[in-house]
């Protein structure tokens, strides 16, 4: 059997809004390598045997950068069946989850996925602000505040246009003190 990589989104901090599928994969993993996104009292859901490292990134405080992340998912593969990345929110929202993806593939590893909930929609509902409702949008948009670059996403511009529900996510460095 090939090893396998598990991207499981972690939803938006609050670990009661885990899916029961998350947690099933969590119980399976021989290594969970975790985000500072997602909440450490996941890691309970861990066998008494698992290795967890954290390797989180927030504004300004990077543990490892990608391409570390990357080999240390590559790394960990070589010795343990199930590999877990832990991700907040969800992987594949700005969660770099294509990425580390890639490096699993060139190893030829098992990829999985499982979705989790993004915090684009989990803090709107959370506060009962509905990011659509009839007769007044019909639409979202969910833009990264910052690119790769360090720029301010040119698409807040076009989504500001819009009569959309504009959510911005990692932007807090970008606001104006």
């Amino acid at each position: 059997m090939r090893n396998k990589l598990i991207l499981i989104g972690a939803g938006p901090g609050d670990p009661d809004l885990i899916t029961v599928k998350a947690i099933k994969k969590l119980q399976e993993a021989d290594v969970i390598l975790y985000d500072a996104l997602a909440n450490e009292a996941l890691l309970n859901y861990a066998k008494p045997a698992c290795i967890k490292q954290f390797v989180g990134k927030r504004y300004g405080c990077h543990a490892l950068s990608q391409s570390e992340i990357n080999d240390t998912i590559l790394e960990y593969a070589k010795k343990n069946e199930c590999v877990v990345r832990l991700k907040g929110g969800d992987p594949f929202v700005f969660g770099r989850a294509w990425e580390e993806i890639e490096a699993a593939q060139s190893a030829g590893m098992q990829i999985e996925v499982v979705p989790g909930i993004s915090s684009a929609l989990a803090v709107p509902a959370s506060q009962m602000i509905p990011v659509t409702a009839r007769g007044t949008n019909e639409s979202f948009w969910v833009v990264t505040g910052t690119t790769r670059s360090g720029d301010i996403s040119r698409d807040i511009e076009l989504a500001a246009q819009s009569s959309a529900t504009v959510i911005i996510l990692m932007a807090m460095s970008k606001r104006s003190r």
